[in-house]
């Protein structure tokens, strides 16, 4: 990562990085993820802690097949905000879709236990699906 402070270099605070989130989620929900992973690759560039932006990124390259990338944009995010269930759970998607599936079936297993139903829900029909 890079030391330089690029909010006080552009001498933004943090309107211009919701403006930036906006838009980009904008894109997200048109489906137009290409567009969208511009306007959040910025974002991690220009606010690297924010743990919501590395989590959209990565599910962001996830959606577009970029696995790899997305797994490192998502334990970025689990560093800063490690219980975030969405989080984990693409996670799991993105370690099936490299191949690495004991670790995945690891996390779908303990998912599947959590309290919050959408998730553990995802969580097993994932797990099924790469059973």
């Amino acid at each position: 990562m890079s030391d330089v402070n690029w909010l006080e270099v552009l001498d933004w605070n943090g309107g211009e990085l919701e403006d930036l989130r906006f838009v980009g989620y904008s894109y997200l929900k048109q489906g137009k993820y290409e567009v969208a992973t511009t306007f959040f690759e910025a974002l991690s560039v220009l606010n690297p802690d924010n743990a919501y932006d590395l989590q959209t990124l990565g599910a962001l390259h996830l959606q577009l097949n970029n696995n790899l990338v997305a797994l490192n944009y998502i334990e970025r995010s689990l560093k800063l905000e490690p219980n975030h269930l969405p989080t984990k759970l693409n996670r799991a998607k993105a370690l099936f879709a490299l191949g690495y599936k004991r670790q995945a079936q690891r996390e779908t297993e303990a998912l599947s236990e959590c309290e919050d139903p959408a998730i553990a829900d995802q969580a097993s029909a994932l797990s099924m699906a790469y059973s």
